[in-house]
């Protein structure tokens, strides 16, 4: 039923002005504005709405991720407005200096965490 339907993306803060400033400032989403309950960036053919919930919990793995074709260059740009890569120890060798982990079968995934703590990712997958 939902198949054909474009989802909506939504990520929890406890402080929407900065979520705001760091989604629109450093990873460049369209802000389209705020209705009152919601920050709304375009985030390809999604919106995305950035809440603050009565209680916001913390989630330890990815809440929200790109897919990029060219994951060297993003994860450059966004290391020069002050992004930190995470580094998994469990991933050992297969995570390079930048952070950016190779799987196996050729996908590369590299994770960011924004200010409240939401992991991100960015993702390039192996030509099929």
């Amino acid at each position: 039923m939902l198949a054909n339907h474009i989802p909506g993306l939504f990520i929890a803060t406890d402080d929407p002005d900065r979520a705001r400033a760091f989604y629109a400032d450093t990873l460049g989403l369209p802000y389209l504005g705020f209705d009152g309950f919601a920050h709304s960036f375009r985030a390809g053919p999604n919106t995305l709405r950035i809440v603050k919930p009565p209680q916001r919990v913390q989630a330890d793995y990815t809440v929200l991720g790109w897919v990029t074709p060219d994951i060297v260059g993003d994860v450059a740009a966004l290391t020069a407005k002050g992004v930190a890569f995470e580094r998994y120890a469990f991933f050992g060798e297969q995570q390079d200096a930048s952070g950016i982990w190779s799987a196996p079968g050729g996908h590369r995934v590299a994770w960011f965490k924004d200010p409240d703590g939401n992991v991100l990712s960015l993702a390039q997958h192996a030509a099929s």
